[in-house]
């Protein structure tokens, strides 16, 4: 089976996670960055791939509730843009994030985790959410 890593972006964090052999998502980093500085973001997700030899790259899409494209869409691609303009072998997969840290949040609250808790990790945990989900949807092999 494929391996995947999974990108959750925000403003100043993203999220990582990957999947194994079995297709089975695992957190990977909340890698932290200031504010709007993706390209310290592009520069860390090229050196995981690298380091982790995973080079298809599923991305939290952020589409709007009426499910077009929005602000944070046209970032996303920018970012992919960016990120394809320095390394050619990353393949990006983009793919809907829609209520993802709604998700995760409530999986961590089960799990124990108090919000100061949940606010250091939120961004990793949405990614395995939405890694799990795209598993799942396309039984990619």
């Amino acid at each position: 089976m494929k391996r995947y890593i999974c990108v959750d972006l925000g403003t100043n964090t993203m999220g990582l996670a990957r999947s194994d052999i079995l297709g089975i998502a695992h957190p990977l980093e909340e890698f932290v960055f200031d504010r709007g500085n993706y390209k310290l973001a592009r520069k860390h997700l090229i050196d995981v791939c690298i380091e982790n030899e995973i080079f298809n790259v599923v991305i939290g899409y952020p589409l709007q509730i009426d499910r077009q494209k929005g602000e944070r869409c046209e970032s996303v691609d920018r970012f992919i843009n960016d990120v394809n303009s320095q390394n050619e072998k990353i393949k990006f997969i983009r793919y809907d994030e829609s209520y993802s840290t709604i998700e995760a949040r409530e999986r961590l609250k089960e799990s124990g985790y108090n919000e100061k808790k949940i606010l250091k990790v939120i961004d990793m945990y949405s990614a395995v959410v939405i890694l799990e989900d795209f598993l799942r949807n396309y039984k990619v092999k």
